[in-house]
This record gives C-alpha cells, structure tokens and sequence, in this order.
C-alpha cells in the first residue's frame, strides 16, 4: 500500500503532465492556471487509494482519479464566480484574470473534459462508474443550490444544513472512494459500505471546519478565524445557537447579524461570546463525533484485512484532528 502523501504525489505529477490544445488560448489557458493552483489533491488520492485497498493496479484509477480532481476543480472555477471571490489558494480567480465568461466557458470545458478522463476505464465497471459520477456532480450542483438559497432564508434547520454539505461536500469523498473500489475489484456491496465511509466522514470535516472557523489557530487553520461570522455564513454553530438563543440574547444576536457597517473584531468576538453562552461549540463537536462514528461503523463492515481497515482508520483520524 501506498502511503496517502505518496498517492498524492502521483496525482500532482498527473496534473502536470495534463496537455490542453494552445488555441483558442482563453478557453484552455484558464483550465491549465486553475489545476496548477495546487491544492492537496486530497479526492483524486482517495480514488487511487481505494482501488488499491482491493488488490487493484493504481495505473488503471489514474485517469478516473484525474477526472475527480477536474471536476472538483470546474465546480471551484463556477463557485469562485458565484460567489464574486477574487482569490482563490493566495491567487487571482479566474473569472478575476480573464472575465466571468470566459469562466463559465472554461468550467463548461472542464466538466466535459472530467467525463472524457472518467470514461477511459474498464468496459466492465463503465457503466456504474458512470452512474456514481453523475450522481455524485448533480448532488454538487443540488448542495451549491441550497447553499445559495441559505443566505436569503431565516429558520433554516439543522438537518437541513447538514443535508446542503453532505450534497456539496460529502458526496464527492463517497463518489471517488466508491469508483476507486469498484475499478480495484471490490463488490458492490463493499464499494457501497467504503462510500458511506466517505459521506459521513466528509461530514465529520466539515462541521469540524465550522467550528476551526471561530476557535481555530489561524496559524495552523489557514484561514482568517471568524470569517463565517463576518459574513454571516449559516453554518452549524449559527443555525445552533439561533434555535437556542431566547430573549435578550436572541435580539443581540439579530441586531449583530442585521448590522451593515461593523467592526469585524468587535463582531466576531459578540457572536462568538453568545456562542460560548449557549454552548454551542459542544453541540457543533458531538455532531461531529456522531458523523465520525457512523464513518468507522460503516469502515467496520467493509470485507478487507484489518490492516486496511486500520489505515483507513487512521487516515480519518487524521483529518479529524487537526490542530485548532
């Protein structure tokens, strides 16, 4: 077995060799500067380490492992625009060096482009890998969707919310897990299992990055610490403690959240003490726990030497401990 920085490392050569045709130059030039970007290739490595977990040759994941990162990569290029951001990993977005259609035009080429790359796998397992891959860039698109409608809705739930990033986070580790599975041989239902291994873990992470977001060493989070606050982002410790807050702390935290001219530090740091009220950094870590564990019981299930299973343990452990 390869290590996961190994796998990464194959995936990072992959990316380099990637050749797109020099004309017409705005619609390829973008796709080269996006992939370039780097990124830790984290999905792509996941594909290749999944087949490998079931005796299969990484060489034949390759290209389905590179259509996983394209595509990942098409849906940044699109949210990038979506969301007006004008840095993307420490440099100008795309729709920022170029103009937001050519963006949409060189994402377009991009999903396409992923489609080609997973097609070149085993006649055996086209068709449902082909399957796992549309349903897992529709449940994107659903989860990006709802995200959208989350910042003009009051009342959203909390299942609700978990709902939105298991679509636009989640269902890409279980996708690239179970089509790496397949192509490495496994049975469906063990490809199965190894795909809920991965949607629940992605869950896990992301409420994990909720909370980083307001207690996290910025230092070693890597972010600004407080920036979902500063833009008030539904996240799972905001929907939290909206359900929870009453009286004067409710209207304290409407007033904060209706504010259009603040000091940020001034409101990161009242939202953050309303949090610290309600608790609901322990409500945001139990979720988390109970994500982690329906990961590890799916993990249990799954037909492999528990050596494998071990380092798949791990692996999760170490995603969910990240320093904060």
């Amino acid at each position: 077995m390869h290590e996961l920085s190994d796998l990464q490392g194959i995936i990072a050569k992959e990316v380099d060799n990637l050749s797109f045709p020099e004309y017409p130059g705005q619609l390829y030039e973008p796709i080269s500067y996006i992939l370039a970007l780097g990124g830790k290739r984290m999905r792509p490595a996941l594909l290749l380490m999944a087949c490998e977990l079931f005796g299969g040759d990484v060489n034949k994941a390759l290209k389905p492992a590179m259509a996983i990162e394209v595509f990942h990569n098409f849906t940044l290029m699109h949210d990038d625009i979506m969301d007006n951001a004008p840095i993307r990993r420490g440099k100008t977005t795309v729709h920022e060096k170029w103009n937001r259609n050519v963006a949409i035009l060189s994402g377009d080429v991009m999903l396409v482009k992923g489609y080609e790359l997973m097609m070149q796998v085993e006649d055996r397992v086209l068709r449902p890998i082909m399957n796992i891959f549309n349903e897992t860039a529709i449940g994107v698109c659903e989860g990006q969707q709802i995200d959208m409608e989350f910042e003009t809705q009051s009342g959203v739930k909390i299942e609700e919310y978990i709902n939105m990033i298991r679509l636009k986070t989640a269902v890409v580790l279980g996708g690239a897990l179970k089509i790496g599975a397949l192509i490495g041989g496994a049975p469906e239902k063990d490809a199965n299992f190894l795909s809920d291994f991965g949607i629940n873990l992605g869950v896990a992470f992301q409420l994990q990055d909720d909370i980083l977001d307001v207690y996290g060493d910025p230092e070693k989070f890597g972010k600004q610490v407080g920036g979902d606050i500063i833009s008030n982002k539904k996240t799972y410790l905001l929907i939290k403690a909206l359900e929870l807050a009453e009286g004067e702390q409710a209207g304290q935290l409407d007033i904060l959240l209706a504010a259009t001219q603040f000091d940020v530090a001034a409101k990161v740091a009242a939202v953050t003490d309303i949090y610290n009220q309600l608790d609901v950094r322990q409500y945001a870590e139990t979720a988390m726990q109970s994500y982690a564990d329906k990961a590890f019981a799916a993990l249990e299930q799954i037909n492999l030497p528990a050596a494998y299973k071990q380092y798949l343990h791990d692996f999760a452990d170490g995603l969910l401990v990240r320093e904060s």
